[in-house]
């Protein structure tokens, strides 16, 4: 149970960092931003195992920084999906 608690925990403090390092506005939910830094911790856990720095579960310095970088991504890609299929399209002036 405390494993959960932690992943969720771990996953707010990846994705709150992501959100911050990603410049301009995301319309991204609390919820979402959870969900993508759990995703990008499981990413940085399996990349810092495959390295051979630790286990998935353990926090260690490269899987923590693998997982802020996969999580902007994450953001990228979910700001992406959400804008357009919001039909946002930008005026552009000629």
């Amino acid at each position: 149970m405390f494993q959960i608690l932690g992943f969720i925990l771990i996953g707010v403090v990846i994705g709150v960092l992501a959100r911050l390092l990603k410049p301009g506005r995301q319309s991204l939910g609390f919820l979402g931003t959870i969900g993508l830094g759990m995703v990008g911790a499981l990413i940085g856990g399996i990349v810092a195992s495959l390295l051979g720095t630790g286990e998935i579960t353990e926090l260690n310095v490269i899987g923590f920084v693998v997982a802020v970088v996969a999580a902007v991504l994450l953001v990228g890609i979910a700001e992406g999906i959400v804008g357009r299929n919001r039909g946002d399209v930008r005026a552009t002036s000629d």
